[in-house]
């Protein structure tokens, strides 16, 4: 029987399959390039590429997957990435993938780093942007479906991704609703054994996955007289960044803002909206603000040292995690939380995926860009990659036609 236009292929992980490091690369260069639009799209294309195509891990592996990493410091969509390479190609698939994930933001980061220090302007890239922006939409709607009908297993979750999606758009802090969720569910379905507890047994009946949560307070350092920034200082605060920011690369700004223009006196308020923005049009982590950053106080040693810094608490969690994550399943407490995770996952990815389709679509080409998108990934599912770069060919054109 054929596919219905939409549905997902079932993948099925194939790590006896002999994989070699050049694929991880090239794989992981490629996404670097192309992932623009924030964690959501970096998770729909590394859906597209990765499972998809490659079969590199099953959708279910891919939600435990992004569930684990959202309950992570440091940027999620990053932190997926560098699971599914340790997943296929063992430590060294960890170092080699998340370098060739972050390494082209990086650099495209320092040449228009380069160019707002010695020009004063951030605008390259805007016409691209108009006519990518559609096709990311179309990319993230279309896995939202194909995770959504993995994750939402049960009537139980449905209702949980439903009230995810509520409190996301109620402005309930995303870290909280993936924790409520995992708890709910948890309690929910493992009800039958509370009243089998023994004493001094409670602790086993806590989801392993929400137990070990710790949120850390942000406080600001007090303020320098100094503007210009040692490089160990650099290399310290950004190592401190990556460590306790929960969310996105947007949560990431408002920590910026208190340390670096309140606190430290690093940046004005312009130069931090410059080196946000210039992060924001790159692909690839939105976290390599952190490059621009380090370029404007410190030139390029310092940019250097804000990018290694910010991610590589990441590559320590990971490397601390995905033992846990394998025997998460085996566990019915913390497979249900996992469970629970997941589908709060798929329900904030669809408030991205609504809010990103409101700024995006503004008009008719726009609109029509990202309904052929759609249409190209679920008639013919094609390259995620090709579809970003003809999105690319239609913005240069609106601009300059």
């Amino acid at each position: 029987m054929s596919a219905l236009p939409g549905d997902a292929e079932p993948c099925v992980p194939a790590p006896e399959l002999p994989t070699t490091l050049a694929e991880v690369a090239s794989s992981y260069l490629r996404l670097g390039t192309t992932a623009f639009g924030g964690p959501a799209s970096h998770l729909a294309m590394m859906r597209s590429e990765l499972v998809m195509r490659r079969g590199w891990v099953s959708e279910q592996e891919l939600l435990d997957f992004i569930g684990g990493a959202s309950l992570l410091p440091g940027p999620t969509s990053t932190e997926v990435a560098l699971m599914l390479a340790r997943r296929r190609k063992g430590w060294a698939g960890l170092i080699v993938g998340g370098a060739c994930f972050i390494l082209p933001s990086m650099l495209l980061v320092l040449v228009l780093s380069w160019a707002y220090v010695s020009y004063g302007t951030t605008d390259a890239g805007a016409g691209m942007l108009f006519g990518i922006k559609p096709v990311v939409v179309a990319i993230i709607a279309n896995a939202v479906v194909g995770l959504a009908r993995t994750a939402v297993k049960r009537r139980l979750l449905a209702v949980v991704a439903g009230a995810g999606l509520a409190a996301y758009f109620l402005g309930v802090s995303p870290l909280l609703i993936l924790l409520g969720a995992a708890l709910v569910v948890a309690l929910v379905e493992n009800r039958h054994r509370l009243t089998r507890a023994v004493p001094g047994g409670a602790g086993s009946a806590v989801p392993m996955l929400v137990t070990r949560m710790h949120l850390a307070r942000h406080v600001g350092s007090p303020p320098s007289r100094f503007a210009r920034a040692s490089l160990a200082s650099v290399f310290l605060e950004f190592l401190k960044l990556g460590s306790i920011v929960f969310g996105s690369g947007y949560v990431l700004v408002s920590y910026l803002h208190s340390d670096l223009v309140l606190g430290n006196h690093w940046l004005t308020q312009s130069q931090l909206l410059a080196t946000v923005a210039i992060g924001q049009v790159t692909p690839g982590p939105v976290f390599t603000t952190a490059t621009s950053i380090g370029y404007v106080v410190g030139g390029l040693p310092g940019a250097l040292l804000a990018t290694v810094a910010i991610f590589l608490p990441s590559f320590v969690f990971v490397a601390a995690l995905m033992p846990l994550l394998r025997r998460a399943r085996r566990s019915p407490w913390s497979a249900s939380a996992l469970d629970g995770v997941n589908v709060a996952a798929v329900a904030l990815m669809t408030g991205v995926t609504v809010q990103l389709g409101r700024t995006s679509l503004v008009d008719w080409l726009a609109v029509l860009t990202a309904v052929c998108s759609l249409g190209l990934l679920w008639r013919w599912r094609v390259n995620a990659t090709w579809l970003v770069l003809g999105g690319a060919a239609v913005g240069l054109l609106h601009v300059f036609a």
